[in-house]
């Protein structure tokens, strides 16, 4: 009897320290579910509900169902702005990565003080998406800027690459090549998981550098490759500071910077039309996750893993 007093008193204790347990966890996970609930879900779910309205934000809402849905199919501008977003991502992110890619083989070869470089190649990550860099950029790709300077020297008319429909978008592409930092500490660490083995194997063989990194390091890097990609694809549908400071946040010149992001901000807070803007929001969350889910179909092609 006392045996069984006791391992009930021993039950009973385990089960008053598990809800201690419980009510502690509860108590620390309370900040994160407001946010979630406060800062992320609700705003969502109000966005999902303003984009069937006609919202001035100095008016109360009226429904309107689907008006605002049909009218961006309607919109010139909102094409435009589609075709901007799409050209400026389906370019700048594959060159970003394979700048990445590159520097990230260079520093893996051991240069001394690597601690230092890796700081400094990762800086432009923290500061591109930046009003000051951005500001920068304006300037150095002006008509007086920078690069006219260094092409004047050499005998070469620059012009306004910033001001030039032709090129303006292209500068921006640039500007988002330039911000390889977080991809490049990715592909770093996974270039320091390849065994050496394989290397020394493939050179053994008589297999030159282009080879051991088309059959070896791209191979085993693939994973990091389709992580980098997705992360990399949903910021650059994201992108706003860029364009909005380069153009003055008019999408100029002729719209060739006029972002999605920009066109979205210029309807919901330049023209008040929040509801159309809203619906402008929820249909570039259905193409990041589109173009994410279609990444991730078409991963299981090219994507190796080890097991």
């Amino acid at each position: 009897m006392a045996v069984i007093q006791e391992v009930a008193r021993t039950r009973g204790r385990g089960e008053e320290r598990r809800k201690g347990d419980g009510r502690a966890a509860a108590i620390f996970l309370a900040p994160w579910f407001a946010g979630l609930i406060l800062i992320t879900a609700f705003p969502l779910v109000a966005s999902l509900y303003l984009s069937f309205t006609d919202y001035s934000l100095l008016e109360a809402p009226s429904w309107i169902g689907i008006e605002n849905y049909t009218r961006m199919f309607e919109d010139p501008r909102f094409f435009q702005a589609l075709k901007v977003t799409f050209t400026y991502v389906l370019v700048s992110v594959p060159l970003q990565l394979a700048a990445a890619l590159a520097l990230a083989m260079v520093l893996d070869k051991g240069l001394r003080g690597l601690a230092f470089y890796r700081s400094v190649y990762y800086l432009p990550s923290l500061l591109g998406g930046s009003v000051a860099i951005a500001i920068l950029w304006r300037q150095v790709f002006g008509a007086d800027g920078l690069v006219n300077q260094v092409l004047g020297f050499f005998g070469v008319e620059g012009v306004g690459w910033v001001s030039h429909p032709d090129y303006a978008l292209g500068t921006l592409m640039v500007l988002n090549v330039w911000t390889f930092g977080a991809p490049m500490i990715i592909f770093l660490a996974g270039l320091r998981q390849v065994p050496a083995m394989y290397y020394e194997a493939a050179s053994i063989d008589g297999a030159g550098a282009w080879r051991r990194f088309r059959s070896i390091t791209v191979p085993l890097l693939t994973p990091i490759i389709f992580f980098n990609l997705v992360l990399q694809l949903i910021g650059a549908f994201q992108s706003f500071t860029q364009a909005f400071i380069v153009s003055g946040g008019t999408g100029g010149p002729v719209d060739s910077t006029l972002f999605y992001t920009l066109y979205l901000y210029e309807k919901g807070f330049s023209s008040y039309e929040m509801g159309y803007a809203s619906a402008m929001a929820w249909f570039l969350l259905l193409v990041v996750a589109g173009m994410t889910v279609v990444n991730f179909l078409a991963s299981k092609f090219w994507v190796f893993y080890d097991d």
